[in-house]
């Protein structure tokens, strides 16, 4: 990182953000990235958000700031292009905090998985191959909210959004020679819809190994302390882990069938803990079980799908043939199957994402390769004469 300080216009007040979006409304593109506090806390704090357009640099404290309604009407302008780098996580706070959706928005980390890198490519990584330039990230995990903000620490959240028009520009170009732009945009597009946002309420439980290795009580229990913890977090504006320390659950729910005594008798769990919370969770084990939770233990991976060894290699096949073809055509095979999906089609052999069904995945992997996805649990392998193939059993 240089010692030079960029020229950057500072928002504070009501005034200068209704003036800076007035000077943004008929600019065809801006870039910008976000800093934000999620630690120790059950809702995000938004801290800082930085800009670079035509126009200059900018920076805007929410923190000073009651209303950034002029701010999130150009994130939905469809007549201006957002630029970011992994701006996923950027449009997410904003739906979660403000119920906006983007529109008109491209990424340079996505865009880059179209190109030959690999994906997600670090915003560091990215810009020093494609500009020279070299960054820091010892403000990574700063602490956004103090004020005033070091100078270091402006100089790091400036350079977050300085390059990307550069960026933009050279990826733009090597998309538009590979005719892959609109492959680009449409998987953006998905950012622009409330469906994208939406959360399972059980998907952090049911992505867990505990569940799988317990018994039907348990996983029960397990269901109830994971949504026990969830409201707990969200009344005390805590972390889930300032809770219920995730170290700790195995132990509770491998105790918790003999009462609170055997919680106590634990010691891995905190006497604390049990004094507090001790009764409450023999209370959720002790509960008859709803339908909804009886529905939610029957989506679990592998309930209704159990794969046979074979079938396992054959999906391993399967990856090992798309991360080849992507290789091969310069994609990064995770931008074409992200690894929660490729996780869920090894537990489940039914398992078909709707990602699947867009159309530049369709035209990328093949009507051929799209079947055997689909249909995995019918494929057979068979060896003859020094080779081998693969088919479906239809």
């Amino acid at each position: 990182m240089t010692s030079q300080m960029y020229h950057y216009s500072l928002i504070r007040t009501a005034d200068e953000l209704r003036d800076f979006s007035e000077s943004h409304k008929s600019l065809s593109w801006l870039c910008f990235d976000t800093e934000f506090i999620g630690e120790k806390r059950f809702h995000t704090q938004l801290c800082l958000i930085q800009v670079a357009s035509s126009e200059g640099l900018f920076l805007i404290d929410p923190l000073a700031l009651q209303n950034l309604d002029p701010f999130l009407e150009l994130i939905c302008s469809s007549d201006i292009q957002k630029i970011t780098h992994a701006g996923e996580n950027d449009y997410r706070l904003l739906y979660e905090l403000y119920g906006i959706l983007p529109s008109n928005v491209v990424d340079t980390q996505v865009a880059a998985g179209f190109v030959g890198y690999r994906y997600p490519v670090s915003y560091r990584a990215l810009i020093e191959e494609e500009t020279g330039v070299h960054l820091t990230k010892s403000y990574a995990v700063a602490d956004w909210e103090q004020r005033p903000l070091r100078k270091k620490q402006i100089k790091y959240a400036l350079q977050d959004v300085l390059y990307l028009p550069q960026v933009w520009v050279r990826l733009r170009e090597k998309l538009e020679a590979m005719g892959r732009m609109p492959w680009l945009r449409e998987e953006c597009r998905s950012w622009e819809h409330a469906a994208y946002y939406a959360k399972d309420p059980w998907r952090e439980v049911l992505s867990s190994r505990l569940i799988h290795n317990v018994g039907p009580r348990q996983q029960l229990f397990l269901l109830r302390l994971y949504k026990w913890r969830e409201e707990e977090a969200r009344r005390r504006n805590h972390s889930r882990e300032m809770v219920l320390p995730h170290k700790l659950i195995s132990h509770i729910v491998r105790s918790i069938s003999s009462g609170k005594d055997a919680l106590a008798q634990n010691r891995r769990i905190p006497d604390k803990l049990v004094r507090e919370f001790g009764e409450a969770f023999v209370e959720l084990f002790d509960k008859p079980p709803t339908e909804e939770e009886l529905e939610v233990l029957d989506r679990l991976p592998g309930r209704t799908a159990v794969q046979s060894p074979q079938q396992e290699i054959i999906v391993e096949m399967l990856v090992l043939l798309i991360r080849y073809r992507s290789l091969e055509a310069q994609i990064a095979p995770d931008l074409v199957v992200p690894p929660p999906v490729m996780k869920l089609m090894k537990l489940d052999s039914d398992f078909f994402d709707p990602i699947f069904e867009n159309s530049w995945r369709k035209a990328f992997l093949g009507p051929e390769l799209l079947k055997w996805l689909k249909c995995r649990r019918k494929l057979e392998l068979k060896f003859a004469h020094g080779s081998f193939s693969m088919h479906l059993d239809e």
